[in-house]
């Protein structure tokens, strides 16, 4: 974290409109901000300035295998491969997306079970809750963090039409904040870019960390699906072998039998009661397993 508030630092020190910034403070990152999002920031710095050809031709689209398309989400993923290139890690497809597609990175990031939805529900799923609290989410509870991707829609659907990436977050005087941006395409070029946390074009945030837990029900699918199901299993509502990620039938029956015992409705949707019911008894049969237990020495007392 010392090493990016000072990359930062660095970064202000050179720039000509630090005026502009008189009044506000950086807001320090919630968690530990990994090497590699310094670096992909790193990388992404180095490209500002980089303006597209005649017809819109850009080597971000180039490397992504049409050179002519729109970029935003071209110059993102290209900055990942780059750091997977320079220094051997494995981000892209793992960490990051790889996609052009409209709502391809979104999408990926939901699997992933690492979206926010900035007003807190999510489509096909329901409500979220930032974990560790008792309420769901709504704009401006999350402060983005360095590394996460903003998803933007120009229209009044829930299509992205723009992705951004986090560089820091400010507050001002008046405790307004503000997200800073690097981006492609925006217009033609690679920029560095603000907005308002409540910015209503805004839909969502893949993010680097697993920072909110959601409403499951039928018919969803992906990590958080599969995490739920790991602890269904260890409290022998499901059978071992049956976390496979989608939330079907057995799965709905597992829930409703939990929150049955629970004296829940049992609805079988995993709402945030009966997952935080779930949290307390799995904690507590951790607790309860002699298995769990550390043995320590005598020589250590």
């Amino acid at each position: 974290m010392k090493r990016f508030i000072s990359m930062l630092l660095a970064f202000w020190l050179g720039m000509t409109a630090l005026p502009a910034l008189a009044d506000e403070t950086v807001i320090e990152p919630q968690w530990p901000v990994p090497d590699y999002v310094t670096w992909l920031l790193e990388i992404a710095s180095e490209e500002v300035g980089y303006e597209e050809g005649p017809h819109g031709y850009s080597k971000y689209g180039e490397w992504a295998g049409d050179p002519y398309a729109q970029w935003c989400a071209e110059f993102l993923c290209w900055c990942v491969d780059q750091v997977d290139q320079r220094h051997g890690t494995e981000l892209l497809k793992n960490v990051y997306p790889l996609y052009s597609g409209s709502n391809g990175g979104r999408n990926w990031f939901i699997r992933q079970g690492r979206y926010l939805v900035r007003n807190g529900h999510l489509e096909n799923w329901g409500y979220q809750w930032l974990k560790g609290t008792d309420h769901f989410l709504t704009t401006g509870d999350y402060i983005p963090q360095p590394g996460d991707w903003v998803f933007f829609t120009w229209t009044s659907n829930t299509d992205t039409d723009h992705v951004a990436m986090v560089e820091y977050c400010t507050r001002n005087a008046a405790g307004d904040v503000t997200i800073h941006v690097i981006e492609g395409n925006n217009p033609s070029g690679v920029t560095r870019g603000t907005y308002a946390l409540t910015y209503n074009r805004i839909l969502g945030y893949g993010t680097v960390h697993d920072a909110a837990d959601w409403t499951m029900r039928g018919g969803c699918s992906g990590e958080k699906v599969r995490q739920l199901q790991e602890k269904l299993i260890y409290l022998d509502y499901l059978s071992d072998g049956a976390a496979d990620g989608a939330y079907g039938s057995t799965t709905q029956s597992a829930v409703e039998a939990f929150q049955r015992a629970q004296r829940l409705n049992a609805n079988g949707i995993a709402n945030i009661d009966t997952q935080r019911a779930l949290d307390k008894a799995v904690d507590q049969a951790i607790h309860d397993d002699p298995n769990t237990w550390q043995v320590v020495d005598d020589d250590d007392w």
